[in-house]
């Protein structure tokens, strides 16, 4: 058995570390500098117009309660397999947000919470970073529904609850089959073992999560004078979050698709195309590039408590 030198264990781990920092600011930069509807003279003519360090720490303090709440979320469910405090909650979601920017649906997110915890028990933090997830989701496809609903889509609405409900009646009939030793009827039992305390404030913090985050768009287009009553604005904005959910993406894209639908969906009600993309971008920097920035510390201050040994050569 040959062991790896400490210091090439080292030297490799901070590589690989520093490969994803350096991976996650450059798809960061990219998404900005190729964007070539971003016309950069107009912001700033209507920042300096409308700037208010009130105005900005309002919009600051939305997105520190998005993530906040997402932090809570975790530490809360994190709570079936051990207890952990809001700064080891912080830096788990920070990080695995850093580690999940540039894979498909944020894959990397579910590996990077799993590495603080125990081999052991790696199967089970995904799972819980599923049902973390999940609740967003849930939330996200029932404001979204009401919001088109309230737009005139009763069609789309109709579609969409035709699905759910032959998806439901699927999954009831055929819950008993495995793939792969797996079972919907196995998945509920699972879910059902977490307490309900942690479920009931998973779906608490979940809807107080979605309604930040939705109301930090509202103002940001109203500070853009965008003039539309709540209602319609609001509902356009749920509708949007609710298609870009449905359609799988790398989550460094996540702001280009909501920003395509947005674009079309807001520009049936008359608002300039420029100001739709600015929103949007303002949104993604302000709740992925700002944490992703922080995440990145943790990332490269992570530290693998096990020394890394090579296998038996032939």
């Amino acid at each position: 058995m040959i062991s790896i030198p400490h210091k090439a264990t080292q030297f490799l781990v901070f590589s690989v570390k520093l490969l994803i920092v350096v991976g996650a600011f450059y798809f960061i930069y990219n998404q900005l500098a190729s964007n070539d509807k971003l016309d950069w003279d107009k912001f700033l003519i209507l920042f300096h117009k409308n700037q208010s360090f009130v105005g900005i720490s309002f919009l600051l303090f939305f997105s520190f309660l998005n993530r906040y709440f997402e932090i809570l979320k975790w530490q809360n469910l994190a709570e079936v397999v051990k207890s952990i405090s809001i700064k080891e909650a912080t830096k788990q979601v920070l990080a695995a947000l850093t580690l999940g920017v540039f894979t498909p649906v944020g894959v990397g997110e579910y590996a990077g919470k799993a590495l603080y915890f125990e081999k052991k028990e790696a199967k089970k933090i995904i799972f819980l970073n599923l049902i973390c997830n999940g609740i967003q989701i849930v939330a996200t496809g029932l404001f979204g529904i009401i919001g088109m609903l309230i737009l005139g889509y009763w069609l789309w609405s109709l579609g969409i609850l035709i699905i759910t409900i032959a998806f439901i009646l699927f999954s009831f009939f055929t819950k008993k089959i495995k793939i792969n030793g797996y079972s919907i009827e196995k998945l509920v039992e699972r879910i059902n073992e977490i307490p309900k305390k942690i479920h009931k404030k998973n779906m608490f913090l979940g809807f107080c999560r979605y309604l930040v985050f939705s109301h930090q768009y509202y103002f940001l287009f109203v500070a853009f004078d965008v003039n539309l009553s709540y209602t319609v604005l609001m509902a356009t904005i749920t509708t949007v979050y609710f298609l870009a959910s449905v359609i799988p993406s790398f989550q460094f894209l996540d702001f280009a698709l909501k920003g395509s639908l947005a674009v079309y969906f807001f520009g049936l009600l008359g608002v300039n195309e420029w100001i739709v993309i600015f929103v949007t971008t303002l949104m993604w920097f302000l709740n992925i590039v700002l944490p992703v920035i922080i995440g990145s510390y943790y990332v490269l201050i992570f530290k693998i408590h096990k020394p890394i040994i090579s296998n038996n050569l032939p």
